[in-house]
């Protein structure tokens, strides 16, 4: 049997052989609430999107502003994000703004790099993964995730040439990674280390500290 905490979400997994005793697997997992207690603790801090947080958002830091009377659409003023509209909306009108911007941000980049290069992109899209940060299909779509927009420029520009390069070889061979580090001109290693380091707390934004461990 093991147990496992998923560090992008907090989630508990317990996996157990296929014959073996439900109950007594339970039972076991009980057992062991400390090890899970001590492992949620080391999880990422739950980072809301409230008036009076900071957000980064492509390698800049923006503090939350909220102001009722304001226009509900989220205006970008100096090193700030605003918007008004009911309090309770807040968060979510923040989140939409992000998942635009990332998409707006994130097509661009694509595309310009793509068309540097002689190679074809069908179309670009945005999800919100919790095991990738980018995704090809042999169709020409590139899918990525919304998220990259909080992680610093150098990590979502590798992530890009990282997708943009399967669209000549779906696959992790010699040839991939030299296309990758061309189309990059830098070593893609430092993005892979940081996301590695610092990816799981991105899932962390736009929740609740309810939802996090501290």
């Amino acid at each position: 049997m093991r147990l496992s905490v998923d560090p992008a979400s907090g989630r508990v997994r317990l996996t157990i052989p296929r014959r073996a005793s439900e109950r007594a697997a339970l039972r076991w997992a009980q057992e062991h609430h400390e090890w899970v207690a001590a492992r949620r603790a080391e999880l990422p801090r739950a980072r809301p999107f409230d008036p009076g947080e900071r957000v980064p958002v492509h390698g800049e830091q923006f503090l939350l502003l909220w102001d009722e009377t304001a226009p509900r659409r989220v205006q970008r003023v100096g090193e700030t994000l605003a918007c008004g509209g009911p309090r309770e909306g807040f968060s979510g009108r923040v989140e939409r703004w992000l998942r635009a911007e990332a998409k707006r941000i994130l097509e661009a980049e694509t595309h310009v790099l793509a068309n540097a290069n002689g190679i074809h992109v069908e179309r670009v899209s945005i999800g919100d993964p919790r095991s990738r940060w980018g995704s090809c299909s042999s169709s020409g779509a590139i899918r990525y995730s919304w998220r990259l927009i909080l992680a610093p420029r150098f990590v979502l520009r590798s992530t890009v040439a990282h997708e943009v390069a399967h669209r000549r070889h779906m696959n992790h061979g010699p040839d991939f990674h030299a296309l990758e580090r061309e189309l990059l001109g830098d070593d893609p290693g430092e993005a892979r280390r940081w996301l590695r380091a610092n990816g799981a707390g991105l899932h962390w934004f736009g929740r609740s500290v309810s939802d996090g461990a501290g």
